[in-house]
């Protein structure tokens, strides 16, 4: 543990954070349209720092584990130095944005303190329909991404509070279901709202310096952990090929093959093949 921190204060931070990803994610569900946020639960709710690192991520899909950061990436990197309290923003674009595929769209809350941003509340839920050549938006026989459905580049939704009334009517008249997608959309936004005001009681219970200092050593204390892990697996190559069923009146088997390679403490994953 890094010199001045608490071990007991550590560990009631660090589940504070995850009860606060665990509530965004409640009140998503309660206040969702759509039955495959509200009952099949494909979302996922996260709270970040200030340079977008993942903190905690509330119980939901795991699937969706590995999504944040990217997107927050991205996020920082186009919008860092010029967000503003209250801004949204929204995404769906694999292509650049940082997206996993179009039904599912990012809503993300910069968090402020004190004048500067110290966190963020992000969410991801698959919606309902975006659009594209096949109702659900799941275009299996799609030849180009355009016939997937409505791509959303890196959005304001909300801006400085305001809704961002041009994004949401080109959502509306884009999607099979506006009810359920607008609906969803503004859930997420609930669920961030939720998330910002849980992080915002942390940074006055303890002060901001403190928190910045616990949270820096959660990512060095998970980092530590995962390389042990790597660490007691024996180094070499580790390969395996799967196979799904291809698509068409004469289907060809789609490959899908995997190189794991250890060494020491580090671990590289090849899709090379696939």
């Amino acid at each position: 543990m890094r010199d001045g921190v608490d071990p007991i204060t550590f560990e009631v931070i660090k589940n504070a954070l995850d009860s606060i990803a665990d509530e965004m994610a409640i009140v998503l569900m309660r206040s969702a349209y759509s039955p495959i946020v509200r009952d099949s639960l494909d979302y996922s709710t996260a709270i970040c720092d200030r340079d977008g690192a993942m903190l905690a991520q509330g119980l939901t899909t795991p699937l969706h584990l590995g999504s944040f950061p990217d997107a927050m990436r991205g996020l920082v990197a186009a919008h860092g130095g010029r967000m503003r309290p209250g801004d949204v923003f929204a995404l769906n674009d694999p292509y650049g944005a940082g997206g996993i595929h179009l039904p599912d769209i990012y809503v993300i809350r910069p968090i402020f303190w004190e004048g500067a941003v110290e966190g963020y509340a992000a969410t991801v839920a698959h919606h309902t329909d975006v659009g594209g050549l096949t109702p659900g938006s799941n275009s299996i026989h799609s030849t180009e991404i355009y016939q997937e459905g409505l791509r959303l580049p890196l959005l304001k939704l909300y801006d400085a509070g305001v809704p961002n009334e041009t994004v949401f009517s080109i959502v509306e008249h884009n999607v099979r279901v506006p009810v359920k997608v607008l609906g969803d959309l503004r859930a997420q936004v609930a669920a961030c709202q939720n998330g910002e005001r849980g992080l915002r009681r942390l940074l006055q219970k303890y002060g901001v310096a403190s928190v910045r200092a616990y949270l820096r050593a959660m990512l060095e204390y998970a980092e530590r952990l995962m390389r042990a892990e790597i660490a007691a697996l024996p180094d070499g190559v580790y390969e395996f090929t799967d196979f799904i069923d291809g698509l068409g009146d004469e289907p060809e088997e789609i490959v899908f093959h995997v190189a794991v390679r250890i060494g020491g403490d580090e671990l590289t994953v090849d899709w090379t093949g696939t």
